[in-house]
Formats: C-alpha cells, sequence, structure tokens
C-alpha cells in the first residue's frame, strides 16, 4: 500500500514472465484455473501427412504401373488398324398399314420375337363385316352362274329342235311337198334361237366375271384382315413401344420400333492414311468393352466414298483428327447367333480391321481367350 496524501492506493505486484518462467507441474500458479498446454507447431503435423500421401501414391502408382505391366497388350501389326465404336443393330419400325384402333399388344419392350411371331392386333370389326358382304355377293353371284347355265341349256335345246326342222322342211323342199315361204320361217327360227344362245352365253360370263369380282373382294378384305395383324418380320428384340392399346393410329403409325438381330454393326472412323486401304470383305474383329477376352469375327461392309467430320462422341488415336472415312464393320450371322447375348445394342468396344490378308492376327484377336 502507498500513501499519497489522503489516499491510500494498491500497488499491483508484478506477474512473471511466461516466456522466462514456463508453466510446469511444480510452478503452476496456485489460482484456481486449468493449466495451459501449448498446440504442437502446425508445420510439423503438416509435413506428417504430406509424406504420408506420397507413400500411398508411391504404393499405388506401383501396382498399376505393375498390373499394366503383367496385362498389356503386344502391339498390332502393320497391316492392322483399329477404331472405337459402338455395337449398333438395324431398326425396323412395327407400323400400321391401315388407320385403325390397337385391339391388343402380344409384347412389350425388351422381348426377344421370332420372324412370323403376332406383336399386335388392330380393331378389325369394319372390315369383317365388309368381308361378310363380300362373301354373300360371292354365294349371290354362284346362284346367278347357276341359273344362266340352265338357261343356255334350254336355249341349245331350242337350237338343235330348230335345226332339225330346217333340215326337214328343205328335204320336203327338195321333193316339192313343201313350200319356199316355210323353209325361210324355219331359217328365221334358226337364227332367233343362235341369238338367244349367243345372249345366254353372254349372260353366263357376266355372272361369272361378277362372281370373280366377288371372289376378290372376299380375299383383299381378308389380305387387309390379316395385315391388321402386326408380325415381326426378323428375329430381333423389340427396344421402344410407342403405341398402347386403345389408341387410333393413322395409317403408318408406330406401334413398336424393334432391333434387326440378324443385321449388328459396329461403325468406326479411320484416317485418310488407313482408310484407303480398306476394302469391303476385309477380316475385322470385335472386341466389347464388357468382354474384353472374346474377338467377335466381322467382315467389312461398308467404306465411305466421302470423309467427314468426326462425330463427338467417337474417339480417335490423335487427340482430334478432322476429317476421317467411316467404315462399317458388319459381325458374321452364323458367329452372331452364337454371341447374340454379348453383342446387344450400345455396347462400346474396338473395332479392329486387317486390310493385309498376309498378316496373321495377334493370340488375343484369334477369338475366346
Amino acid at each position: 500500500m502507498e500513501r499519497a496524501g489522503n489516499v491510500e492506493t494498491a500497488v499491483e505486484p508484478p506477474r512473471p514472465n511466461a516466456a522466462l518462467h514456463p508453466v510446469t507441474a511444480g510452478n503452476v500458479p496456485k489460482t484456481g484455473l486449468p493449466a495451459v498446454v501449448p498446440a504442437p507447431p502446425p508445420r510439423r503435423r503438416k509435413r506428417l501427412w504430406t509424406a504420408v500421401g506420397l507413400a500411398v501414391a508411391l504404393v499405388a502408382a506401383g501396382a498399376g504401373g505393375t498390373y499394366w505391366w503383367l496385362h498389356r497388350l503386344p502391339p498390332l501389326p502393320a497391316g492392322i488398324v483399329f477404331g472405337n465404336g459402338r455395337i449398333e443393330a438395324d431398326p425396323i419400325d412395327i407400323a400400321t398399314k391401315f388407320a385403325g384402333r390397337i385391339a391388343e399388344l402380344f409384347v412389350d419392350e425388351g422381348d426377344v420375337v421370332r420372324a412370323g411371331q403376332a406383336l399386335a392386333v388392330m380393331d378389325t370389326r369394319d372390315l369383317a363385316q365388309s368381308l361378310g358382304k363380300a362373301e354373300a355377293s360371292v354365294r349371290l353371284q354362284e346362284k346367278a352362274i347357276r341359273e344362266a347355265e340352265a338357261n343356255l341349256v334350254q336355249i341349245r335345246t331350242t337350237v338343235a329342235l330348230a335345226l332339225q326342222q330346217m333340215e326337214r322342211t328343205e328335204s320336203l323342199l327338195k321333193g316339192g311337198f313343201a313350200t319356199r315361204e316355210l323353209y325361210d320361217q324355219r331359217s328365221q327360227q334358226v337364227r332367233a334361237a343362235q341369238a338367244l344362245e349367243n345372249a345366254a352365253v353372254a349372260r353366263l360370263n357376266q355372272a361369272q366375271s361378277a362372281f370373280e369380282e366377288a371372289s376378290h373382294d372376299v380375299g383383299l378384305l381378308s389380305v387387309n384382315i390379316a395385315d391388321n395383324t402386326l408380325v415381326a418380320p426378323r428375329n430381333g428384340r423389340i427396344e421402344y413401344r410407342i403405341a398402347n392399346v386403345g389408341e387410333v393410329l393413322p395409317a403408318g403409325g408406330k406401334v413398336f420400333t424393334m432391333l434387326d438381330a440378324g443385321y449388328v454393326y459396329m461403325d468406326v472412323y479411320l484416317s485418310t492414311l488407313v482408310a484407303g486401304r480398306v476394302m469391303v470383305g476385309d477380316d475385322a474383329r470385335i472386341v466389347l468393352d464388357a468382354y474384353p477376352n472374346d474377338a467377335i469375327g466381322a467382315k467389312v461392309t461398308f467404306v465411305s466414298p466421302q470423309a467427314q467430320f468426326t462425330p463427338k462422341m467417337v474417339e480417335t488415336q490423335t487427340e482430334r483428327d478432322k476429317l476421317m472415312f467411316r467404315v462399317r464393320v458388319r459381325i458374321d450371322p452364323e458367329r452372331l447367333q452364337e454371341r447374340a447375348a454379348q453383342a446387344r445394342s450400345g455396347l462400346p468396344g474396338v473395332a479392329y480391321v486387317r486390310f493385309d490378308a498376309a498378316v496373321n492376327w495377334p493370340a488375343h484377336l484369334q477369338g475366346t481367350r
């Protein structure tokens, strides 16, 4: 305590310097507060995590490099080129021939169908009524034909009788037992009977023509009713169902889109350096990303005569070749039957084309490994 005049003031004792007097277990001040333990320097912790990360990266890089070295493929011979693409199949639109309402659908998206299998049926009640009418007309014309035939038989009998009477009259005329007038009458009767015969023959021909016309109407309506049953033209798979039961479609309205299982191909794009050496019929192989151990046999079926800009979804050997030639590689239909489950539309892969027949296929492209 210090006294300044009549006022007493309290003087605070000096605080110890933390740098000169560090806090330890033996000199903790008796203040009742917890001791403050200093944190380790942050730089030391950062260096530790950096070292751990570098070690992990080195181990991963070493493992990846080892795997690549053990599984890398040998380089291709000079007579073989490759390009990437996707498996595609020819789409087929299943559409109506006539305007009408969908009565029933037998398949749906993803179903495998066979050639000739019924896929849908259109409402044909109006055509069925027209068919009944045409069939009734056929029956009516059959009766008309029978009537015309009977009439013709009757008239021909009359013609035969008229000819006999004229011949007898002619004999009597020569003997002087008949007049010339009677002979002329018999001749007129013959000509009249023959005219009736010709008319009867014409009516019979007309009835037969009407019968054929009615029969053609029956056949046409039967064909139209059959065409209202939509069938699969080829073996394949239903990709899209576009319409539903009860919908009214115009003529040519699409009901399904199917993929032709017999025409599966991959379009690749080759540079001008090698596209000129590729010919239609060259041997090829397709390796899908999903089945890297299977090399599917194929043939080159199309080489574009004009260069085009490379589509954006296509990767090329260089970063970006501007002008490329489209080459279509089609899978052999016989081998396609064996790998129908693998060669599905949309699967990515690589197509290898051998433009030099003297070059042998590498081991990994000979077939299933």
